[in-house]
């Protein structure tokens, strides 16, 4: 694509919902039963598609990593040919419902994009809902499988319903970010 070329659209989001539904739905319930947040979003994917996720302390160590600018992070990697998922330790450490987020993320990719041996490298803005400039259209479908698996629709329904809508309850229930809690619930509701 040169820079004159129009992005191409992300996929609907009723077909990444859908997409993500499919995958919850073959779930084993030794893994999870498919009612009870959080979602087991690291044991899915390594019961279920085989991924090793790490954690890893220096994400620039991953072969063929590219190179960041001050300030700048890469949240997490898919590593197609290895079959790992690497999820940057510190913001793991830091925020544990963004490192859920990011293995969600990346698990998307698996699903969505992977081809071949490539390796799929997530800058903390790819991951990070804040002031950015677009984000290409492979990022915008991982983060919303990532939002619909973690957060299945009928499931965030249920207990905004059973909690009234508090949303720091919903945030522990679903072991999610505010942030995220927000925009999700403004995509169901």
């Amino acid at each position: 694509m040169t820079p004159t070329e129009p992005r191409p659209d992300p996929a609907p989001v009723e077909e990444l919902e859908k997409r993500a539904a499919e995958v919850l739905a073959a779930v084993p319930d030794y893994v999870w039963d498919g009612r009870q947040p959080p979602v087991p979003i690291e044991e899915i994917a390594d019961s279920c598609f085989g991924l090793l996720v790490r954690e890893v302390e220096d994400m620039s160590a991953a072969p063929g990593a590219p190179q960041v600018g001050p300030g700048q992070s890469i949240s997490g990697l898919l590593l197609a040919s290895r079959g790992e998922i690497w999820v940057n330790a510190g913001e793991a450490r830091e925020w544990p419902p963004r490192k859920r987020f990011t293995i969600a993320h990346e698990l998307g990719h698996w699903i969505l994009h992977r081809t071949g041996q490539q390796a799929l490298f997530c800058r903390h803005g790819s991951v990070e809902e804040s002031d950015r400039p677009e984000l290409p259209p492979a990022e915008v479908e991982a983060n919303a499988f990532a939002a619909a698996l973690l957060m299945p629709a009928d499931l965030v329904r249920a207990h905004h319903r059973a909690c009234s809508g508090d949303l720091e309850q919903l945030c522990l229930i679903f072991d999610s970010s505010e942030r995220a809690m927000k925009r999700r619930l403004a995509s169901v509701n």
